[in-house]
């Protein structure tokens, strides 16, 4: 090209005017090579790999989407892996009272139990296996196994590309052009390097609502005053920073004879000594085996002892939770259970995820750190003993269990998210047991939670506040079993935003009940679904919503897809 211009022309000038037009077009495309390269495009982006977010992608996938979806850490499945929590659930989880794919999950936990660990064989007939034997949950079991099942479960569309992964991934920053979101920029937590990620719909399944404020888009978090909510157990005043507390939680096990006691924390003397200030009062020292009962607000002696008896007739701490149940398994596979450690104990409500700067919130993940820590080294050397004496040094840290150098998890269980200002907030009024039998006149099995017309799942808990950074102490009553508003999922303004998460239009109090394992799975699921439709028949969420046939046909399309919309 240069020859030939320079040939037809002045030789001199032509040729360098073509040597600029071959470098201009060359660093064009050299520049547009590199934005390509930068950006991803799909069908949806999913902001966050919990368990709303792995649900919400499994939707979009089997309905044939293309997905990205990014995680925060390197392990996928939030609150069951990275958090390291077993599944908080209701009593009749194994029959109903969920969506199909959740209770799918449970049996690929246990499946791989079965094919992959020497399980005794009484354990291996079990159809309800549970392989930790806590009394907590039905199926207690270690993070790495779900961990693995949520990888397994993906592996075809990963392989396929149908799905990319970005974990260790954050988001930065967000292109917003009136009420819609066009594109949000991912940044590596290890490389720096940036991702820009483009499609007609973001889920937001990350654990503390991280997409609200980069995409503009209406938010609360903390306490509603009652004067706003008319909820029974609501707080006089509004206070944004009063939010429940979160936990590190880790795992440990009991080796005997063995001395595994860790060096003295940093912070050890302080929470060896720290009374929480609470309202009403906590009954003494943190680090203490009495806490608040959280029914009744009255001191509560806890047991705790690694044989697995349960001493004094209280709650014995070392079965609470425990993740394997040494029982299980044959002779020798474990030198004894293993437990994770999410305690009255070790809840920070110091300082808070959300509200305040980055820095901040590393800063009390820091500490509430320093307090996991100083309680597996007061186990280990001050705890009081049945025997009379102290401490039990034969504990020892399983940091090997939850991938992490510190032996905590490697993200806060989190508690409280922001939550959108939504089309349809849950109330107490709606849920809560008390307040319901008040509003209806109604008592016993006619009792009921409101039935919400555009309902997309179910769930059951009981609204379980723990002690919170505005100093209230445990908010803990009775809820009625209950339905998932679709409304709760969407912005009342931003247009193709869908809440996936803990991020819903709940209140400070039923957040309480929406946030646990089956619930969060179910509304991601319902997401994935409600983007999935959309996009099909090319109808807005909003407008799915509102009309009555768009709507009913969602419905359709979800209970073909196993999900439950209503309790029988």
């Amino acid at each position: 090209m240069i020859h030939r211009r320079g040939f037809l022309g002045s030789v001199g000038a032509v040729s360098a005017a073509g040597l600029f037009s071959w470098r201009a077009d060359a660093g064009a495309a050299e520049a547009s090579a590199r934005l390509a390269a930068r950006e991803l495009r799909a069908d949806v982006v999913i902001v966050g790999a919990s368990l709303g977010g792995c649900a919400a992608a499994i939707a979009a996938l089997r309905s044939g989407l293309q997905v990205v979806m990014t995680e925060e850490t390197d392990w996928i499945g939030g609150q069951l892996t990275s958090q390291a929590v077993p599944p908080d659930e209701h009593r009749w989880i194994e029959t109903h009272g969920a969506n199909a794919s959740y209770r799918g999950l449970r049996t690929r936990i246990r499946d791989y139990y079965r094919t992959n660990y020497p399980l005794t064989e009484a354990a291996r007939q079990l159809e309800s296996l549970n392989p930790g034997n806590g009394s907590v949950s039905r199926l207690c079991h270690e993070p790495r196994v779900a961990l693995a099942v949520l990888h397994d479960w993906f592996a075809p569309w990963l392989s396929s590309g149908r799905l990319t992964l970005l974990t260790e991934h954050r988001p930065i920053a967000a292109d917003v052009v009136g009420d819609k979101v066009r594109a949000v920029t991912v940044r590596s937590v290890r490389s720096g390097r940036e991702r820009t990620l483009a499609a007609p719909y973001f889920l937001d399944a990350s654990e503390l609502g991280d997409l609200l404020p980069l995409t503009g888009t209406e938010f609360v978090t903390g306490a509603e005053a009652k004067r706003d909510t008319n909820e029974l157990h609501a707080l006089e005043q509004e206070d944004p920073l009063n939010q429940q507390s979160f936990t590190m939680c880790f795992a440990i096990d009991h080796a005997p004879g063995q001395d595994h006691t860790i060096d003295k924390p940093a912070e050890y003397e302080f929470w060896r000594t720290f009374v929480p200030q609470l309202r009403p009062p906590w009954p003494g020292r943190l680090l203490d085996f009495t806490y608040t009962h959280p029914r009744t607000g009255q001191p509560r002696r806890l047991g705790f002892d690694p044989s697995g008896a349960r001493p004094d007739g209280t709650i014995n701490l070392w079965t609470y939770r425990r993740l394997a149940d040494a029982t299980n398994f044959r002779l020798g596979t474990y030198p004894g259970d293993i437990i994770l450690v999410n305690w009255p104990q070790n809840d920070y409500f110091l300082g808070n995820l959300v509200g305040g700067t980055d820095e901040e919130r590393q800063h009390h993940i820091a500490r509430a750190t320093q307090l996991s820590l100083s309680l597996i080294f007061w186990l280990q050397t001050e705890a009081p003993r049945a025997d009379g004496g102290q401490g039990f040094p034969e504990l020892r840290l399983r940091d090997d269990l939850l991938g992490t150098e510190t032996g905590v998890a490697k993200f806060p269980y989190v508690r409280e998210s922001r939550r959108i200002k939504a089309v349809c907030t849950v109330l107490e009024e709606h849920v809560g047991r008390q307040q319901r039998a008040m509003l209806t006149g109604q008592s016993g099995s006619e009792l009921r939670a409101a039935e919400f017309h555009d309902s997309v799942g179910v769930g059951s808990y009981n609204i379980d506040l723990h002690p919170s950074t505005g100093g209230d102490n445990y908010i803990d009553f009775e809820t009625l079993p209950f339905e998932i508003p679709l409304g709760a999922l969407l912005p009342r303004r931003v247009t193709n935003l869908i809440a996936a998460c803990k991020n819903i239009g709940t209140t400070h109090l039923t957040s309480g009940c929406y946030r646990l394992h089956p619930v969060e799975w179910g509304i991601g699921e319902a997401a994935g679904c409600l983007a999935a439709h959309a996009l099909r028949h090319h109808r807005t969420p909003h407008a799915i919503q509102e009309t009555a046939a768009q709507l009913a046909d969602l419905q359709r399309d979800l209970e073909s897809q196993g999900i439950e919309l209503r309790w029988p």
